[in-house]
């Protein structure tokens, strides 16, 4: 078992930055990737970020576009999202995620909101 627990999110007005936490614990040597994902109001879940929990290689989508960045300390099992420039579309709750290496199992976190006024 994964366990997941998301910090950081909140109020920001647009253009602001805002950085989010996800600390994992538990079968933490059985991760092979974490990941942010959103999801916005009457929207699907979407994939932000993922990086590797080996070699701390990321990966983005699209329109990521260079304003956030995803980083990991392993040291304190934590996966972080930076995210810049943040624009009123960027609200949603955001979920950190971990998947499993062997199983291929995904533990999802709870949940942060990110709120973004214009």
């Amino acid at each position: 078992q994964v366990q997941l627990v998301e910090s950081g999110g909140g109020l920001v007005q647009a253009g602001g930055p805002l950085r989010l936490s996800c600390a994992a614990s538990g079968r933490t040597y059985s991760i092979n990737d974490m990941g942010w994902y959103r999801q916005a109001p009457g929207k699907e879940r979407e994939r932000v970020a993922t990086i590797t929990w080996i070699g701390g290689i990321p990966a983005y989508a699209d329109w990521v576009k260079g304003r956030f960045t995803i980083s990991k300390d392993n040291a304190k099992n934590t996966v972080y999202l930076q995210m810049n420039s943040l624009k009123p579309e960027d609200t949603a709750i955001y979920y950190c995620n971990a998947v499993q290496e062997v199983t291929g199992r995904v533990y999802w976190g709870q949940g942060t909101q990110v709120t973004v006024s214009s």
